[in-house]
């Protein structure tokens, strides 16, 4: 059968022919190797340039490159002068290759493969180490980012249009994406795998022994790049403290970084239930919602999936429901400008979450690109609110250039508050996410394909309702001729059922002593507390170089952005110290590159060397195109730099279509191949920043809400209800039928109430989580009526509904 290709404007093919990517789980860590195949039909030698994603944690090790039976091992340089290598290489007729981090986002890599000679074929191999994030039922997530979005590079900011040359993304529409992709993981730990899970078809997970502490799983054959591959990893008693000691690297000077040992410290915090079955009742809660144009897109591939907006909306309605009475809140959005619900922080009433409430349901994917930054300005320039903590929650779908921006400004203001940050979709930028709720100190979520975003983004507000722990201190208890040197910024937050990572250089030896201590003490409430772990001092076998690893890609973003803090004054001693680590540990940074070269015969190849783009597969593509103007003129404008793109190139490809079964061409129509191929290429200036949204008719609503989201709607601020017909006909039942079984001696409010919080106890245990606090407001609003018969309400609700829920269930 002859397959579908993909082409340039000069009918040039794309030299990447399949990328094989092998994971390695061990409990929390994974360590991923990535395997791309290279092939070169032309007649020239080529230079094949691809930009991709990385997880913004990623910890980048090793890189090298084969051709025929030579293989060359990369070694990592400053970043200017790995390139200045890389361009000698190539002027001098001899293969390089060329591996940088983004300088905006450390979740964007560039891939140079150098004078590859025609008919020649390239095997490049990348390997990576990162951390498995703990989710809110308690897997571990594990994320391959395969989608990359078109960044919204701001005009003036780092990265923009006046900043030198740059390369840019190039971005094609998913089932057009002309290499392949095999994944595979072996998964392991100390305790039993439960189960394994994905966005993405999984061939079935098959046990290497009975205990099930080993398995593997694989990807099925026909990924369509229309999603990154994400893996969920359930272990059975999965959060309990560990400390994993690994030995150094037996070649580096004793006393280095990697001559000694490391450890890795894995803490869940055990806070009191008394303190944690209290919620707070301040507090000052601002939601700052992303309304550019891509926040349009479908959550799902299905014909029913909401889109981000509309399930953003529903989200919205469930967080106002369940804000405690007497804390403050408003409601920014933003997309090429922002805008606010109340011009300040207003106290939570009735009146004003039904102002909100009806704001909120106008609010559509229709403000332009994404600028966050001035938002965020905006809001850290008011004032805070005496005894009402400000919590800041922050929806985006992460398509931002200015990244590291975005995350030096939560930092310098992480006093003032926490951040909650949410990534909605495909393609989020794990960098931006992951980097707010770090540096803001609080919890990252990411929602993606069926993800319920409700389920999420509750769990983060009941965090932040929860007493900030304050005053925490770690302090190690070693044997005489031991030392310890901090990898880790010191921690800021702590969780409950969240882990908390922290890595350590240890110095010296011990004098027989097998064992060290580690205690981390905070005040929660006003109570101090403390946790502590025991851990071995006796190296871990098999585990690499791993910890080392990740402990030095802690202390480069540690060093990183006290070099951005400081640039502009003498901060050339902390750039220096980020190489030297970099160098040392042989991971990559923002000032360093991997960088191999391949001097083969000493015969330098022949001919003029060609630049091909290799493209990225963007998520939702086909619905953007299908619903915007052609964007074929549109000048790119730069996000990652480097120093030998041409910024005013403009890339344009066009399809070879040949019947390929994997793709519905005919329902791409009415566009044309060419017409539909050059509206699909993006650059990042985002397609959100087309005026066009912003005169833009009101969008066709969403599918009428499920009867969860009717009956809270109907919820009043003080957490009752009253008896309505939306009630009624979310209970089944006419408004006769709801009001006759009342009690006599019951207020309707009252009766309403009850009839409400035993429908949800009955019909949507499953979505507990969700409707927890918005209930547990209706229990304390009962209680303070001090109403009669609230045991012959139950029962008769119960008749009512046909259910059978206890009182001591409701919590009466």
């Amino acid at each position: 059968m002859v397959c579908c290709g993909l082409l340039t404007a000069k009918k040039e093919p794309v030299p990447l022919k399949s990328i094989e990517v092998e994971v390695e789980v061990k409990d929390h860590v994974a360590t991923v190797t990535s395997t791309l195949q290279y092939e070169n039909k032309e007649k020239n030698p080529i230079e094949a340039v691809f930009v991709f994603p990385l997880p913004g944690d990623a910890a980048v090790c090793h890189f090298s490159a084969k051709v025929g039976q030579t293989e060359v091992v990369g070694k990592v340089q400053e970043k200017q002068k790995a390139r200045e290598e890389y361009d000698d290489a190539l002027s001098s007729g001899q293969q390089a290759f060329l591996l940088e981090e983004s300088e905006q986002s450390p979740d964007i890599f560039s891939l140079s493969v150098g004078s590859l000679p025609p008919g020649e074929s390239a095997s490049i191999r990348l390997e990576y180490v990162t951390e498995l994030a703990v989710q809110a039922d308690d897997g571990l997530r594990f994320c391959l980012p395969a989608v990359l979005n078109p960044r919204y590079q701001p005009q003036g900011s780092e990265g923009g249009s006046g900043s030198g040359g740059s390369a840019q993304i190039v971005s094609v529409p998913a089932c057009l994406v002309p290499y392949s992709l095999s994944f595979s993981a072996r998964v392991s730990s100390p305790r039993p795998v439960s189960k394994v899970e994905s966005n993405c078809s999984l061939d079935p997970v098959q046990y290497l022994n009975a205990e099930h502490t080993q398995a593997t799983v694989r990807l099925a054959a026909g990924h369509k790049f229309d999603r990154d591959v994400e893996m969920l990893v359930y272990y059975q008693d999965s959060h309990q403290p560990t400390a994993v000691v690994e030995a150094g690297q037996t070649s580096a000077q004793p006393g280095s970084l990697m001559g000694d040992l490391a450890v890795m410290l894995s803490l869940y915090p055990d806070f009191p239930p008394t303190l944690m079955s209290s919620v707070a009742s301040c507090g000052e809660f601002l939601f700052l919602m992303d309304r550019s144009g891509s926040m349009d897109f479908s959550m799902g591939s299905g014909k029913q999936a909401q889109s981000r907006i509309g399930s953003a909306r529903d989200t919205l309605l469930l967080l106002l429901k369940s804000l405690p009475m007497g804390c403050y809140f408003n409601i920014y959005s933003f997309g090429s400008s922002y805008e606010h619900i109340f011009p300040k922080s207003v106290e939570y009433s009735q009146k004003n979450m039904e102002e909100a409430l009806k704001q909120v349901e106008k609010m559509n994917a229709n403000m332009g690109g994404t600028e966050i930054l001035q938002p965020l300005k905006h809001i850290y320039s008011q004032p805070c609110i005496p005894s009402q903590p400000r919590q800041l929650f922050i929806f985006t779908d992460g398509e931002v250039g200015n990244t590291k921006q975005v995350v030096d400004l939560v930092k310098e203001n992480s006093g003032s508050h926490r951040c909650f940050s949410f990534g909605i979709g495909e393609g989020a930028s794990s960098a931006l996410i992951s980097g707010m709720a770090k540096e803001g100190g609080g919890d990252a979520q990411f929602i993606t394909g069926t993800d319920r975003m409700q389920l999420k983004v509750m769990q983060s507000l009941r965090f932040s309702l929860h007493p900030a722990v304050v005053d925490i201190s770690v302090t190690w208890d070693l044997p005489k001729g031991m030392s310890v040197t901090p990898l880790s910024p010191p921690i800021t937050s702590l969780f409950q059922g969240q882990r908390s990572l922290l890595y350590s250089q240890l110095t010296g030896e011990s004098s027989g002593v097998t064992e060290g201590c580690v205690t981390v003490k905070y005040s929660l409430a006003g109570q101090p507390s403390q946790n502590q772990l025991h851990f071995s001092l006796k190296p871990t076998e098999d585990s690499g170089l791993t910890v080392h690893r990740l402990g030095a890609r802690t202390l480069i973003r540690s060093l990183e952005m006290k070099e951005r803090e400081l640039r502009g004054q003498s901060n050339e001693g902390v750039k220096e110290k980020v190489v030297e680590v970099s160098v040392q540990s042989g991971v990559s940074s923002s000032f360093t590159a991997f960088i191999a070269v391949n001097k083969g015969s000493g015969e330098a190849i022949q001919g003029p060397l060609l630049r091909r783009h290799v493209p990225a597969p963007m998520a939702n593509c086909m619905t953007k195109m299908l619903s915007m103007p052609m964007m074929c003129a549109m000048p790119p404008q730069p996000l990652y730099s480097a120093p030998r793109m041409n910024m005013n190139e403009v890339l344009h490809l066009d399809m070879l279509l040949c019947g390929d079964e994997k793709c519905d061409y005919d329902a791409i129509d009415p566009f044309s191949t060419e017409d539909l191929c050059c509206s699909a290429i993006s650059s990042s200036q985002d397609t959100d920043e087309d005026e066009e949204y912003e005169d833009a008719a009101p969008l066709p609503r969403q599918p009428p809400r499920d009867p969860m989201l009717q009956l809270i709607s109907v919820q009043r601020a003080s957490g009752s209800w009253v008896l309505e017909p939306t009630l009624a006909t979310v209970l089944g039942k006419t408004s006769e039928e709801v009001a006759k079984p009342k009690p006599a001696s019951v207020n309707q409010e009252v009766w309403a109430t009850i009839l409400a919080l035993i429908w949800l106890h009955g019909f949507k245990m499953e979505a507990q989580m969700e409707w927890q606090l918005l209930a547990m407001k209706a229990v304390s609003w009962l209680q303070a009526q001090k109403a009669p018969c609230l045991t012959e309400c139950v029962e008769a609700g119960n008749a009512l509904l046909g259910s059978k829920v206890l009182k001591d269930a409701l919590g009466l």
